[in-house]
């Protein structure tokens, strides 16, 4: 199991800090736009402030739709990214893209995992909007709160992470 599966499944706080906290072990790179797919664990340091952080795998591509050199949404293919955007500015309007689900930033730190037919989003400061691809009511997650959202039609359910699933 990767070190995203193990954050999001096993909730272990260490993993978190595996996986997004030790500079040591990732690679920094400018924000490409266009698709980029992780060999080790990355960090993309984009325009105004925006700072995405890839799990070793982890494939996206970054969209600039109005040319400033900041991108404004990551379509997710697989794995994890844990994304810091500073409160206010563009960078601030960021959204994440995935077969499932697609998750808007309101300022925060946050992480999101799409692996599996399934998009597990958690908010560590924040707040982020969450909704399904097809734009039925999403939620609005706080620090502490996460959501899964599979293929499913039902109402997305918004939980407080038990430490055992944060860490």
């Amino acid at each position: 199991m990767t070190s995203g599966a193990q954050f999001f499944r096993l909730g272990s706080v260490a993993a978190l800090a595996m996986l997004f906290a030790l500079p040591a072990a990732s690679a920094q790179a400018a924000c490409p736009i266009g698709k980029t797919v992780a060999a080790s664990r990355q960090v993309l340091q984009c325009p105004q402030g925006l700072t995405l952080t890839l799990e070793a795998g982890a494939a996206l591509t970054l969209s600039d739709s109005d040319g400033n050199g900041a991108p404004e949404r990551a379509q997710l293919e697989g794995k994890a990214i844990l994304i810091e955007s500073p409160e206010g500015g563009a960078a601030a309007a960021f959204e994440v893209v995935t077969p499932q689900a697609i998750a808007a930033v309101r300022g925060t730190r946050w992480a999101v995992d799409a692996q599996d037919g399934k998009t597990s989003v958690f908010v560590v400061r924040g707040r982020v909007d969450v909704r399904r691809v097809d734009g039925d009511a999403g939620v609005m997650l706080a620090p502490g709160e996460g959501v899964d959202v599979d293929d499913g039609a039902g109402p997305l359910e918004v939980r407080r992470w038990p430490a055992a699933r944060v860490d």
